[in-house]
């Protein structure tokens, strides 16, 4: 059962500045000093959490192929999400790419109508659970965080829910307590990633990049720019699902 290292980078970013995210992303990645298996950047790291569509990429262009490079170099898979022009449609897309080029793709399922997201872009269908490193994980976007039904771990589908984030320090308490929450209610490692600094419409963000046990603990917690390093424990879990299984008892449902 092999332990799990993921790094944040936890960071500003510049408003509508691809190539200076790029750049900035690049350098923070490269700061990076040990072996990890997980890099993670925050949600839309390349523009910062906007609705100005014009910025969306085709799959396989520059931001695309900027991860792939970044994550064969690492020989790390590199997460983040970005907006993506695809079929005809604009998505809030998480890419999980791989070093060895094979790559999977997220779409934001819950669009945060409250800055008016749901009438700029097209949501998610489907979740992804990815495996890696013989963990299974379910990446997730921002607002996803406040709907348990989507997240929950049917028949413990996922080890570890990995969340990327544009999360207003104005609400922050939500995100710290759903973090927890979503832990212990799907018996996995919960984990997020949010942004510090200010966007262009003025809104702050002060981190609160969170890792959170099966049990709820907390593993690690920070409200500065950094790069931050964990470690996941797969004996663990597996030994407390054996002790505790309260997936046993979970309601059945079906998502309409």
């Amino acid at each position: 059962m092999q332990d799990l290292k993921l790094t944040f980078v936890q960071s500003d970013i510049h408003w509508h500045q691809i190539e200076a995210n790029l750049a900035m992303f690049e350098e923070k990645i490269w700061q990076i000093d040990e072996p990890t298996n997980i890099i993670v950047l925050p949600e839309m790291f390349q523009t910062g959490f906007t609705m100005d569509t014009s910025l969306a990429e085709p799959m396989n262009f520059t931001t695309f192929k900027w991860m792939k490079q970044m994550a064969a170099q690492q020989k790390a898979v590199v997460t983040g999400s970005y907006i993506v022009k695809d079929g005809g449609k604009v998505f809030n897309r998480l890419v999980w790419m791989q070093p060895d080029g094979e790559y999977y793709t997220y779409d934001k399922r819950h669009l945060f109508r409250m800055a008016d997201e749901h009438n700029h872009f097209n949501d998610g269908q489907s979740k992804l659970i990815v495996e890696w490193k013989g963990w299974k994980i379910c990446p997730l976007v921002c607002y996803d965080l406040r709907f348990p039904v989507w997240s929950r771990n049917v028949n413990l589908e996922y080890d570890l829910l990995l969340y990327v984030a544009n999360w207003p320090a104005a609400r922050i308490s939500a995100w710290d307590a759903l973090l927890r929450a979503r832990a212990i209610e799907n018996v996995a490692y919960s984990v997020g990633l949010n942004r510090v600094g200010e966007d262009g419409k003025s809104i702050t963000y002060n981190g609160h990049t969170g890792v959170y046990s099966f049990k709820g603990e907390e593993l690690l917690f920070s409200e500065s720019e950094a790069i931050l390093n964990v470690t996941l424990n797969k004996k663990e879990l597996v030994g407390f699902r054996e002790k505790f299984p309260a997936h046993l008892d979970a309601d059945d449902f079906d998502i309409r």
